[in-house]
């Protein structure tokens, strides 16, 4: 296990020096993060991250995420660090308090996300699209949508997925043959989304899908698309789960570095239709996924990032590093690594070439 530990002084600096966060905690609604309860959910969030989330890492590459009799199953101890994280109150941290957020600055959400990622991508792609879904909804869902949804999904109670690509289509979202039929309030939805992250697990009782989908009399490519909310079990009026929807997983991607990212095919209405709401209007359902792919990039873009050293003085050697300059190109002050020019290292590589199997 490759051990992490976040650089909470460099967070903390970079928070207050670029992002201007004692200014952001001036504006009306910002109020609460104080330097103080920064600190304070910064050094909570790194004991998730170093003690909780990163030992799994391992765990997660080794077992994967496992479809079996149709049921997707995540790895050792991915189940229980969820259930940790979303008591904690973590998936809360930036959305409003009317519906069960935090309010806290999203800069500061920013921060431990990027903890989240940098621990434990393979984990951290679920509450990453929960976030772009919550978000979606607050912009366009209804007013009994957001009653219906939103608290359980800001909580992390539940969890949010984007689905706009399927197998014939690729990037051309335009290229879309998955269909909606109008029945009464609500819509038939059936097709088959593929790349969908955590679109099935075990780590909540439901999930609600945010599904592109074509109408019978749609106009042709993008102009034609409707955003639907499907969710993997239907909700009762008293908000309990109801029956299961008519949503199958088919199989699950296999992803380099987050094996324990269940990466799903979802199939849409297989016996009938899968039951779904319109989320905006009729054929304007890609302005209002726009709202989720642009959280999700900006999020994505946390994972860019690599992960800190891990062990101190680590940063330092290596910034200090110089095996690939020659002797009479080093600084004077760089003449006390011994062994480290190419001269030195050739031999040790070619002995290992010559000891590797199979044609030179």
């Amino acid at each position: 296990m490759i051990p992490y530990s976040p650089p909470l002084a460099d967070m903390r600096f970079a928070l207050d020096e670029l992002a201007g966060l004692p200014q952001i905690a001036l504006l009306p609604g910002c109020e609460p993060a104080s330097a103080d309860l920064v600190d304070a959910v910064l050094e909570e969030a790194a004991k998730l991250a170093r003690d909780v989330l990163a030992p799994l890492n391992d765990v997660g590459d080794r077992e994967r995420a496992r479809l079996e009799n149709g049921v997707v199953r995540t790895p050792s101890g991915f189940k229980e660090a969820y259930r940790r994280y979303a008591e904690g109150g973590w998936n809360a941290l930036p959305f409003e308090p009317a519906h069960g957020g935090q309010g806290l600055p999203v800069a500061l959400s920013t921060a431990i996300l990027e903890m989240w990622n940098s621990a434990n991508m393979g984990f951290a792609l679920c509450p990453l699209l929960n976030i772009g879904a919550v978000e979606l909804l607050q912009a366009h869902g209804s007013d009994e949508q957001k009653q219906t949804y939103l608290a359980k999904m800001v909580s992390g109670e539940w969890t949010g997925t984007m689905n706009l690509t399927e197998p014939q289509a690729g990037s051309d979202v335009g290229a879309l043959r998955t269909r909606a039929v109008r029945e009464g309030d609500q819509y038939r939805i059936a097709g088959q989304k593929i790349f969908i992250t955590y679109g099935d697990h075990d780590f909540t009782e439901n999930i609600v899908h945010m599904v592109l989908a074509r109408l019978p009399d749609a106009p042709p490519g993008t102009k034609g698309i409707s955003l639907f909310l499907v969710p993997k079990f239907l909700v009762n009026p008293e908000g309990s789960l109801g029956a299961r929807n008519d949503i199958r997983t088919v199989s699950l991607e296999h992803k380099l570095g987050i094996h324990a990212s269940p990466t799903c095919v979802l199939a849409f209405g297989d016996n009938g239709g899968a039951v779904g709401w319109l989320v905006g209007e009729e054929n304007r359902g890609i302005e209002c996924m726009f709202t989720m792919m642009n959280s999700a990039r900006l999020n994505v873009g946390l994972q860019t990032r690599l992960r800190p050293p891990a062990h101190p003085g680590q940063a330092d050697r290596r910034d200090r590093r110089i095996a690939d300059r020659p002797p009479s190109r080093r600084a004077p002050h760089a003449a006390r690594h011994e062994g480290a020019d190419r001269g030195d290292a050739r031999p040790r590589l070619c002995h290992r070439r010559r000891d590797r199997p199979g044609p030179p």
